[in-house]
């Protein structure tokens, strides 16, 4: 897969991507990959939080699904994950239109089916920008804006 989206490069960056369906969560990495990143997927939540904690948090955005296999759905990983570091920055993904209060800050809502085009907004738009701490994010960012 050869990508061209002008000006996004996650070079560096470790993302954690939470996905049950393997062809999506193959797509998404592929995709993160291709724009620099390094990524650890898992297929439940359960498995991705043991990830991290190992890892001691060491991770540049997670892209969580919210319908995951298993007793942790996706907004609840990631408020545990920002539990212990906060603003570590997150996309939700849901083929389900989620309520805003449903999304905390700070993450980023991704409606599925989403386009490439779609994806690399919510990467900029979970990413802090330069000079900017992730913990200061104040709130969801949701596009479309609930």
């Amino acid at each position: 897969m050869k990508l061209d989206v002008e000006g996004l490069s996650l070079s560096g960056m470790t993302v954690v991507v939470v996905e049950d369906d393997e062809t999506l969560r193959t797509l998404l990495v592929d995709i993160l990959v291709e724009l620099g990143a390094g990524c650890d997927a898992f297929g439940n939540a359960e498995d991705a939080l043991i990830h991290l904690m190992g890892a001691k948090g060491e991770c540049s955005l997670m892209v969580v699904d919210h319908g995951v296999p298993g007793s942790i759905k996706g907004m609840e990983f990631i408020s545990m994950a920002h539990e212990k570091w906060p603003g570590l920055p997150a996309i939700l993904t849901s083929g389900y239109q989620l309520d805003a209060s449903q999304v905390t800050p700070p993450v980023t809502y991704l409606f599925k089916p989403w386009s490439l085009d779609e994806l690399t907004v919510a990467i900029e738009q979970a990413l802090p920008k330069q000079g900017q701490h992730s913990s200061q994010s104040s709130g969801a960012s949701l596009p479309g804006r609930f």
